[in-house]
């Protein structure tokens, strides 16, 4: 099994990793993540994934890099994580009974090889009153979170239903990462990740 780098300091990506069985180091890239202008979200999750996985790439070809970032759009608007309590009221106020997108980036690097996907899903928030919104923003919970609130928390009292990948909200795509580990030389197995024959012809 190879070493396994995580390139994020976020404990959701880190416990889907765990949930999945694989054992790795966090090492939090220092990025900048600030969105270009006009840079439409899905390309901009992808290009902070795949900043971060550079940024901390190991020389060694047997460690495998994983980076993401993930953020929520609703009519035209990027919401990152809160910068405050008050900021974040506001978001869960602009999404009360409304619906958004999340779109969650996903970098893998391995053998300065880089591969990366973005995964999606239509959020329906309910309605929310002001009390809901500010006890579950009392629990400090949507404080490190895009959008103001975490789906595999509390948060999901707030949510109506959920359209496509449920882990692409959580922040970690298992269906993209399952998809994108063969490109880097690996494939993950339910005991774990083994390393995948070179193509006929290589490596011998």
């Amino acid at each position: 099994m190879p070493d396994v780098v995580l390139a994020s300091a976020s404990p959701r990506r880190a416990a889907v990793l765990r949930m999945l069985g694989l054992s790795f180091s966090v090492v939090p890239a220092d990025v900048e993540e600030r969105r270009r202008p006009g840079e439409p979200p899905r390309r901009y999750v992808e290009r902070l994934s795949r900043a971060k996985v550079r940024r901390v790439m190991a020389a060694s070809p047997d460690t495998l890099v994983i980076g993401g970032d993930t953020v929520v759009a609703m009519d035209g608007r990027v919401l990152e994580k809160p910068r405050d309590g008050a900021e974040a009221v506001r978001m869960l106020s602009s999404l009360s009974g409304s619906e958004h997108r999340v779109y969650s980036g996903l970098a893998l690097a391995a053998d300065r090889r880089i591969v990366s996907n973005v995964a999606a899903a239509r959020v329906i928030v309910r309605p929310l009153s002001r009390e809901v919104i500010e006890a579950y923003v009392a629990t400090g919970e949507p404080l490190d979170k895009a959008g103001a609130y975490g789906i595999q928390g509390r948060g999901a009292s707030l949510v109506e239903r959920i359209e496509g990948d449920y882990y692409a909200v959580v922040g970690l795509s298992v269906a993209a990462f399952v998809d994108l580990v063969p490109s880097v030389g690996f494939e993950y197995l339910p005991d774990g990740l083994a390393a995948l024959p070179p193509p006929e012809g290589e490596g011998r």
